[in-house]
């Protein structure tokens, strides 16, 4: 939904409708913040809220109010949009409870919001179900809490679901300037994705950070994506519901499809948004990105004056996609210059104590190191605590550090090992020195990997295929499963169908060897005992014999793919929340027991898939490993073309595609077992 935001979210005048804790709190976070227009409380029975005097009715206003916090009971709420609706109010958050994330306790969830929705008409409403917002560019405030935050001219926004979580992050005291908090809600009306795109377009927002149980609208967040990619500014994401207890959550607070993690990845992925997996990571990576903006690559120089830190450096950076070139000539040259025949020159580099205090000689050292490939410098420094110690002798830090920043122009991040050594006040002398302060080793390269990551070069993608809501489902026989991918491309084995054990006797006189007999209608056939194998015609009465015994009254006999060089698994799975997610992974017996997959969203493209199998521990064996030949490049990706196709016309119907496995050859990709879950259009 398209709506102008600007109003409600930078409003002249706030109104606060009801008479509550929460509403008299709102009163009095409107006051601290300095909101500099008039904030009017209604209440029909009370003469003053939070120290200000009331109006009866919404009719008694002095004028229709750009911003409403509608802080009263949902049926109360529902009157209350109508009325402001009608007398052309900017916009409001709805703050009760009670909608369609309680369908399952009330039972009448479901109809209230839709009741909600008739009644805000074409008014932008935030919620139901949420605080609201805190704009801390123009000190407006719709949020009934207290809240952590101060006033700055810039800053990133924060757009989470979670109430409690955003009250959290407003807590934060890392340095970092937040320019908008917000909550979504239900999203009854306007989605995480509509919201995120009306703070993008604030010319003083720098970057936005969204924690997101689940998606929604998938077009709109596609659009979400586009409007960052031509504002020029980064999205970094935190997403819930990897686990089946999360998505549950999700589920009932606030009525959002969760969807699976690995949809949620790679449409995340796809969508040039940086994932990460914790608060304090989503945190430090928009801090870095306030600052210094997506970075050009992911090389990293990395300064400290301990050997300890130097190695715990080097041992952290294995765990992220960052790297540590070695020093060029010159640097080396340049730091034997600063520091002497006394210290090993590497990076990380540890450049001893003995520079300690001395201001020109550490601004040398920290300049040289860099001053090479690298495309961030990060300087180590733990700050004693202010209570028990003094951080008088770390004044040199600063100082040193930023003649080093001003002479190399690169950014130079100031890293504490651990978050509590970097008070909010050390890491605002930082950002008043030009460095940027980075809480905790690891996620301070967390953050470093996303900022290189969001830096690279991507296309734009084309629009998702999205998935319809299939029927009555069923799963095909594995025959009907191949004679349907065939039919778009897919090569599969040559084979014949015995519908009785007479009919299976002579397909086996007639089959040129070697081949393969499958039982029909049994799961997991090689567990099972349900696949039998011929080489040579003496293998012929014991195969038969063995088929014979099968639990099953029909076969599928095939010709034997010989010299396979590798196996692998191709499936597609609907995920109402992300769109067909497309796995490619080892195949056959390693599937469970080397978990080597990639996720993807289609459509894709032949590079989207050549880049996806470079990414398996298995490409080394498809690339042709230590003399072996390669598989068939091509004819893999044809595979898996032709199960595009077949998911792309039958999108409306289908659940699932499983190939496992395909077996590649140095000719060929041939899919031996096919699996196919399709229904009927609603």
């Amino acid at each position: 939904m398209t709506q102008d935001l600007s109003r409600l979210l930078r409003p002249a005048s706030i109104a606060v409708i009801g008479g509550g804790t929460w509403c008299a709190n709102l009163m009095r976070q409107c006051a601290r913040m300095g909101f500099v227009g008039p904030v009017w409380p209604v209440h029909p029975t009370k003469s003053e809220i939070g120290g200000a005097r009331t109006y009866a009715s919404l009719d008694a206003l002095p004028g229709a109010p750009d911003a409403v916090f509608v802080g009263v009971n949902r049926e109360a709420t529902i009157t209350t949009i109508a009325q402001l609706r009608d007398m052309g109010a900017g916009g409001a958050v709805c703050f009760a409870a009670g909608f369609l994330e309680a369908e399952a306790e009330l039972g009448d969830g479901a109809q209230m919001q839709a009741r909600l929705l008739k009644a805000a008409g074409e008014m932008p409403i935030i919620g139901p179900n949420c605080y609201g917002f805190v704009n801390y560019l123009d000190g407006a405030l719709l949020w009934p809490d207290q809240h952590g935050g101060r006033r700055c001219a810039a800053g990133v926004a924060i757009l989470t679901q979670s109430s409690n979580i955003a009250i959290n992050l407003s807590m934060q005291a890392r340095g970092l300037p937040i320019a908008y908090l917000m909550t979504a809600g239900n999203q009854a009306q306007l989605g995480l994705s509509d919201l995120g795109r009306a703070l993008l377009e604030d010319p003083r927002v720098t970057a936005l950070g969204l924690h997101i149980e689940g998606v929604g609208d998938l077009r709109a967040f596609e659009a979400l994506a586009d409007a960052a990619r031509a504002t020029g500014k980064p999205i970094v994401a935190l997403k819930s519901g990897r686990s089946e207890q999360a998505r549950a959550a999700t589920q009932s607070h606030t009525a959002s499809l969760a969807g699976s993690g690995a949809g949620a990845a790679a449409l995340l992925a796809r969508l040039g948004i940086a994932q990460v997996t914790s608060l304090p990571q989503l945190l430090e990576t928009l801090k870095l990105l306030h600052f210094a903006g997506p970075l050009p690559g992911h090389a990293v120089a990395s300064i400290s004056c301990s050997g300890g830190e130097a190695s715990l450096m080097a041992d952290t950076a294995l765990d992220h996609d960052i790297t540590l070139p070695p020093l060029t000539i010159a640097q080396a040259s340049a730091l034997r210059a600063a520091l002497g025949p006394r210290v090993a020159l590497a990076n990380p580099l540890d450049y001893h104590t003995f520079i300690w205090g001395d201001v020109p000689a550490m601004a040398d050292t920290f300049s040289a190191a860099l001053d090479g490939p690298a495309d961030i410098g990060v300087l180590i420094a733990d700050f004693p605590r202010a209570d028990r110690c003094d951080a008088s002798a770390w004044e040199c830090i600063f100082e040193a550090g930023a003649e080093a920043q001003r002479r190399v122009g690169k950014p130079l991040a100031l890293i504490a090992t651990l978050p509590d050594c970097l008070p909010e006040a050390m890491a605002e002398r930082a950002i008043a020195n030009g460095l940027i302060p980075l809480a905790g080793l690891d996620d301070g390269l967390a953050a470093i990997a996303r900022a290189a990551w969001l830096g690279e070069a991507r296309a734009t993608p084309a629009p998702l295929l999205l998935p319809g809501t299939p029927q009555q489902v069923c799963t095909l026989t594995e025959a009907e499963a191949k004679a349907a991918l065939a039919a778009h491309g897919l090569r599969i084995p040559h084979a014949r169908r015995a519908p009785s054990a007479a009919d299976l006797a002579g397909i086996l006189n007639d089959m040129p060897l070697p081949l393969v007999i499958k039982a029909e209608g049994l799961a997991h056939k090689t567990e099972a005992g349900g696949v039998v194998f011929a080489r040579t015609a003496e293998d012929l009465p014991e195969a038969r014999a063995r088929a014979l015994a099968m639990p099953c009254q029909s076969w599928l006999i095939e010709e034997m793919i010989e010299s396979p060089i590798a196996e692998l698994l191709i499936g597609v799975l609907r995920d109402p929340a992300h769109g067909f997610v497309l796995t490619l992974g080892a195949g056959g017996t390693l599937t469970e027991i080397l978990r080597d997959t990639v996720s993807l969203l289609l459509p894709v493209t032949d590079t989207d898939l050549t880049d996806a199998l470079e990414r398996l521990r298995l490409a080394p064996l498809l690339n042709g490993y230590r003399g072996q030949p390669a598989a068939c490049r091509a004819a893999i990706l044809r595979a898996i073309q032709a199960v595009q196709e077949y998911v792309t016309v039958h999108a409306a119907t289908l659940e699932e595609v499983e190939i496992n496995p395909l077996l590649c050859t140095a000719a060929d990709a041939v899919a031996v077992d096919a699996l196919i879950t399709k229904g009927e259009k609603p």
